[in-house]
């Protein structure tokens, strides 16, 4: 595993951030940094609020408490306005205009970079054009880099599984982001895909853009990650470099499903689990 030596400053800084959906908690009083230069894995079982802490910060949910700032800023509780301040993120779930291409896709990630408002669209004024021409040469970069280019024009329904997730990320890179988030990029993946991923997270990183990255399999954060925290229950249980998170007993332990004093049950966890689920809904029919 490569990792930096550079002096790192930090760019995420998350405090305090706790989340509830009613009475009930996912996320409570977590802390998180990401420095410039860095890889931070985030890993726990299922329902240990690890997808709410993202969408803490990436202005899909406010949090009940807590604030998260990105190079200093609070940031907007807006998702659109989080990506303009420089943070993109992919989701657990691929989330691509199947039926655009492969080009058309990653150009829709650049809308937050490109000034050139609707009347000049509209009149194809010489502004527009060149902004235009410039959108193209850089997602075709970008395609270039995550090994899609020779695919840019096809439909991205078409594209097996492993290559989705590449075009999510290209996606994702086309808003000049300084951090990217990344929900279970190998998720469904086989080794060699995996080892591919595992491969363009470093290319990032030595782009200059940090990286946090939420994963269930194990052994692909530990080889990855610079520093990896712990959820459990919606707490932080422990963060450090990965060889001593691995070796952590508690780590082990909340894999293992041993139960935790004062743990919740398995109703209440599906109670959050079922709010988190209702207020994203209503999330993305605000977004409509």
């Amino acid at each position: 595993m490569t990792t930096t030596t550079t002096t790192t400053t930090t760019v995420l800084d998350a405090s305090g951030v706790t989340m509830r959906f009613g009475g009930l908690t996912a996320v409570r009083s977590v802390d998180l940094t990401v420095g410039s230069g860095e890889i931070v894995g985030l890993i726990g079982p299922n329902g240990a609020g690890k997808t709410t802490f993202f969408n803490c910060l990436t202005g899909l949910y406010i949090p009940t408490e807590g604030t998260v700032t990105y190079k200093g800023t609070v940031l907007p509780p807006k998702p659109h306005l989080v990506t303009q301040a420089g943070i993109a993120r992919t989701f657990q779930n691929i989330r691509l205009f199947a039926n655009m291409t492969v080009l058309e896709n990653v150009l829709v990630g650049r809308h937050t970079r490109t000034k050139e408002g609707l009347w000049s669209a509209l009149l194809r004024l010489p502004g527009f054009k060149k902004a235009e021409e410039e959108s193209r040469d850089r997602a075709m970069e970008l395609l270039e880099f995550t090994g899609l280019a020779a695919k840019a024009d096809h439909l991205a329904r078409n594209l097996p599984y492993g290559e989705q997730r590449k075009l999510e990320i290209a996606r994702a890179l086309a808003s000049e982001p300084g951090l990217l988030l990344l929900d279970e990029p190998t998720a469904g993946m086989n080794p060699q895909e995996t080892r591919a991923t595992e491969e363009l997270v470093f290319a990032i990183r030595d782009k200059g853009i940090a990286v946090l990255v939420i994963e269930h399999d194990i052994r692909f954060i530990m080889n990855l990650c610079d520093r990896v925290a712990v959820l459990v229950q919606g707490e932080k249980l422990v963060e450090g470099p990965a060889e001593v998170v691995q070796a952590d007993e508690r780590v082990i332990a909340a894999y293992l499903g041993t139960p935790f004093e004062g743990a919740p049950g398995k109703e209440e966890l599906a109670e959050v689990e079922a709010a988190e689920a209702e207020a994203h809904s209503t999330t993305e029919g605000d977004a409509k």
